[in-house]
């Protein structure tokens, strides 16, 4: 047990050892990419047909069948470019989140009889999860260049949004993380708080339609400014308001220490507790 202990010590999660267990990351992810598909006909082609079927069904049905129009928006798919920004980054802040609720619990086997550095299992979470986004908003963005609503070059800000957003969800998920091998009941009730988590974000929806006194409630919700600087640059092209998301980056810089300092105290009752 004491041996235990001493592998999971903070000094395992310091970034310089990533690189030399870089086979061990790779090869995670793609075990976890090609077990999705291993009993499939289509094999990895569902990585694309799912995403294309969900932007077809998008676009078809609120520009051509709903004739649902965005305030503000010109473009005959403007809805449905900003349904697919805010639905598809969702998707990525919704799986970190959610595998690194359950990273401790599922490689309990792994944590228990071998020595590696401890970043590796986030790293491969948010590895992962990229590798999935990136397939699916790389099809996004070709249908926004095809359709002639390509954003220019305020395409250039979604990479420091996408990190803020990577950081943000790694760091809430590893907190929850640390707590649901204590605490089981915090995985169950995280699924119903991102439920509601998703309704009170406006992604199916903008912010102008709700009534004014609902609005400052809204601006609490740390996902609203990431959500509309998104939607901003894809659907207008506009740059985002750097100052309106120093809140999420503060929250952000917090729970990633706070999740730092509740792995470092409790790595060794973790092992035990798993």
């Amino acid at each position: 047990m004491i041996a235990n202990t001493r592998i999971a010590t903070p000094r395992a999660l310091q970034w310089h050892p990533l690189w030399r267990y870089r086979g061990f990351i790779l090869g995670s992810v793609k075990r976890e990419f090609q077990s999705k598909y291993r009993s499939s006909m289509l094999g990895a082609a569902w990585s694309v047909i799912q995403p294309l079927s969900m932007i077809f069904v998008y676009t078809v049905i609120f520009s051509q069948i709903m004739r649902a129009k965005l305030p503000g928006a010109d473009s005959t798919f403007g809805y449905s470019i900003y349904l697919c920004a805010g639905i598809i980054t969702w998707g990525l802040f919704a799986e970190i989140t959610g595998r690194a609720l359950n990273i401790f619990i599922e490689n309990a086997n792994l944590l228990k009889k071998l020595s590696f550095p401890r970043l590796c299992l986030p790293t491969v979470v948010v590895l992962g999860a990229g590798l999935n986004f990136a397939i699916i908003f790389g099809l996004f963005l070709g249908f926004l260049f095809v359709t002639g609503n390509f954003p220019g070059w305020a395409i250039l800000a979604l990479l420091p949004l996408l990190l803020l957003q990577i950081a943000f969800a790694i760091g809430l998920g590893i907190t929850l993380g640390v707590l649901n091998v204590f605490f089981r009941d915090v995985g169950q009730l995280f699924n119903v708080v991102l439920q509601f988590w998703f309704w009170l974000t406006p992604i199916v929806y903008p912010v102008t339609i709700l009534p004014e006194s609902v609005r400052p409630f809204m601006a609490l919700n740390p996902m609203t400014p990431l959500m509309g600087a998104y939607q901003g640059a894809l659907v207008s092209g506009q740059w985002p308001d750097w100052y309106s998301l120093w809140p999420v980056s503060l929250l952000t810089l917090l729970l990633i220490a706070l999740g730092y300092r509740l792995f470092r105290k409790h790595a060794g009752e973790m092992v035990d507790e798993l």
